[in-house]
């Protein structure tokens, strides 16, 4: 059954999230790296989206408290539409605000060692999965 991909884009770090095959469960992937001045992984996410049969692409969408669009919203806008030009996907986006502390305070929970609660891909795909999983609970009736 096809699946949902969702994509925490920061700007050096790209957070992934993927549903289980009945679009119910959020979990997580392994962090891209983003290299400074480099183009975004969107040929490496459109290699993930080809394995893991995904059908529909959610990306967290960076707003102000107040709910306004920021120029950082502006190209996470821009990357979505790479994105679903290269995969041939739809985009949906889904309000990420708060997304970060919620998903650091998560991890700081697990009850890990300092060192492996604090690397920022742990974070970062944590967030990725507060994303896809708010998605996936908008969408039940």
């Amino acid at each position: 059954m096809p699946r949902i991909l969702a994509v925490d884009y920061g700007e050096r770090r790209v957070g992934l999230a993927l549903s289980d095959p009945l679009a119910m469960i959020a979990g997580p992937l392994p962090t891209l790296l983003r290299r400074k001045g480099k183009r975004p992984p969107v040929a490496q996410i459109a290699r993930i989206v080809e394995d893991n049969e995904v059908a529909e692409l959610v990306i967290g969408l960076p707003l102000d408290l107040s709910g306004e669009e920021t120029d950082w919203t502006r190209e996470v806008r821009e990357f979505g539409d790479r994105l679903a030009e290269r995969t041939g996907l739809s985009v949906a986006y889904q309000d990420e605000r708060m997304t970060s502390v919620r998903a650091e305070r998560a991890v700081r929970s697990l009850g890990l060692s300092k060192g492996r609660r604090e690397e920022k891909e742990r974070i970062d795909a944590a967030a990725a999965v507060l994303i896809l999983q708010a998605y996936l609970d908008a969408r039940r009736p």
